[in-house]
């Protein structure tokens, strides 16, 4: 279950509660005072500061873990592009697909870069 945080109005003190993603996001504590949310971005792709961008078999062991979205598997493979050609000036496994798809169907790759 999702973990919310919450901020006391008047100490600022912060909790963290355990709460059902259908539930009510609200917490009362024993005196009746009504805490306040605090919203935050959520921790997406933690893992991929540990994986090596140039790894394909580090890149398949984050991957194959249990309950990875296609999603969260795609936005991996993004940021592994974006440092993978921010360290080399380009992305080499990105040209290398660009390269093969346009050798296998004779057509410019729809993302490729211009």
């Amino acid at each position: 279950m999702p973990i919310y945080e919450f901020q006391h109005p008047t100490t600022g003190e912060v909790i963290e509660v355990v709460q059902g993603m259908k539930e009510k996001h609200v917490h009362i504590d024993e005196n009746d005072v009504e805490w306040v949310r605090i919203w935050s971005n959520p921790n997406a792709s933690i893992d991929s500061f540990n994986v090596d961008p140039f790894s394909e078999k580090a890149f398949l062991k984050v991957t194959a873990k249990k309950g990875m979205t296609a999603g969260e598997m795609m936005d991996l493979s993004g940021e592994l592009s974006k440092k993978r050609e921010s360290s080399r000036g380009l992305d080499p496994v990105k040209n290398k697909t660009v390269t093969d798809y346009e050798k296998k169907t004779g057509k410019a790759h729809p993302n490729k870069s211009k």
